[in-house]
């Protein structure tokens, strides 16, 4: 095994590790016995992580100061109006944030896992208005499986409560927070790949930017939400060694995605998360006593699925092996049938170049729901 071959499967374990982590982690520290953190605290420290590891990822380019200082002056500090368009998607992601933290503490772990995938819904639904990408059938068909998937989960989970209108009532929000926090989710992040897509900044400045608008808005966030409690207990109060690596695992999530859409694709990336889903759901059953059924497993099985199918770019069609090159006759060449494929002169003509651009807009699709 190369070391590219090792990175790929090193990442990959590492993102299943890091998805199924993050959600039993996150479903521990906000039901486990004694002081309870505050979240909007916790995300400031989340937002300040990620600022802190863009940083130091932009300077990895250069390896300079004064390449770093420069830049960071430059795109960031001098040009305010550019930096102020990754205020709106900042925003969005600080309240998509809390509303995970809301969701994750009245739903099983499991269960928001498993509802969470509705974000590969809201997101495609953005790309197809916001950015004007078509999606394959195949991706369509995913898309209603998964909508399947998580009616019949979210049905279940309210009708297991029905003993304890308390119960009930909490279903009911942790569902109400997590499917507006996937929407949010999907609006901000194809707003976001549109202003990447707009410009020629470094991801990591806009990352950077990000978090700087981020620890604005969640600093706001801890004033108007918790600012007397803060004041009475303190910003750190109920921290602990595994809210911090709650926090830590968090902060790293996009990194690490990116990192396995590097050197892998993102077809192993789907089956990574269908993996994460299956860990996560059967380590709450040993953890938090959750009771799996038939219909849950079903439902489940469905996400799972509808995960890989969207993830999936089918193989591109082989071309004709006895194309000759541009110093061959100047004679036009002819593929099976009558559609020529190249001129007179040697130059592609319309039909291999809408081929080449299905088959870009079909892997870009599919990189963008990184």
């Amino acid at each position: 095994m190369n070391g590219r071959e090792y990175l790929k499967w090193a990442s990959l374990v590492i993102l299943v590790v890091q998805n199924a982590s993050t959600i039993l982690l996150l479903r521990y520290v906000r039901t486990v016995p004694g002081d309870l953190f505050f979240s909007t605290t916790a995300i400031v420290c989340q937002e300040l992580i990620k600022m802190l590891a863009s940083i130091v990822l932009l300077y990895c380019e250069s390896f300079s100061f004064t390449e770093l200082k420069s830049t960071i002056n430059q795109q960031i500090i001098s040009n305010r109006m550019d930096s102020i368009k990754t205020g709106i998607p900042a925003l969005l992601f600080t309240i998509q944030t809390n509303l995970v933290y809301l969701a994750i503490s009245n739903l099983d772990a499991a269960v928001f896992q498993v509802t969470f995938q509705l974000k590969i819904l809201t997101t495609a639904i953005f790309m197809v208005f916001l950015l004007k990408k078509s999606l394959r059938f195949l991706q369509w068909v995913a898309l209603l499986i998964l909508f399947a998937g998580i009616s019949i989960i979210q049905i279940q989970n309210v009708k297991s409560s029905k003993n304890s209108d308390a119960d009930q009532k909490n279903a009911l929000f942790g569902l109400f927070c997590v499917v507006l926090a996937c929407v949010l989710s999907g609006l901000a992040g194809v707003y976001f790949e549109k202003i990447l897509k707009n410009s020629k900044t470094s991801i990591w400045v806009r990352n950077i930017q990000l978090s700087l608008f981020g620890t604005f808005f969640a600093l706001m966030t801890v004033y108007i939400s918790d600012y007397d409690k803060i004041e009475a207990k303190g910003f750190f109060f109920g921290y602990n060694s595994v809210v911090w690596v709650n926090i830590i695992i968090q902060s790293a999530g996009g990194l690490l995605v990116a990192v396995v859409i590097k050197y892998a694709d993102n077809i192993l990336k789907g089956y990574a998360t269908s993996i994460a889903i299956i860990v996560s759901c059967l380590a709450s059953v040993y953890l938090f006593d959750t009771v799996i059924n038939m219909v849950f497993a079903f439902g489940t099985l469905l996400v799972v699925v509808s995960v890989v199918l969207y993830s999936y770019t089918p193989p591109s069609p082989t071309l004709p092996t006895n194309i000759p090159s541009q110093s061959s006759s100047p004679r036009s060449v002819r593929s099976e049938g009558s559609s020529s494929i190249f001129s007179q002169d040697g130059s592609e003509t319309s039909e291999i170049l809408k081929y080449k651009l299905n088959n870009y807009n079909d892997s870009a699709n599919a990189r963008s729901q990184m």
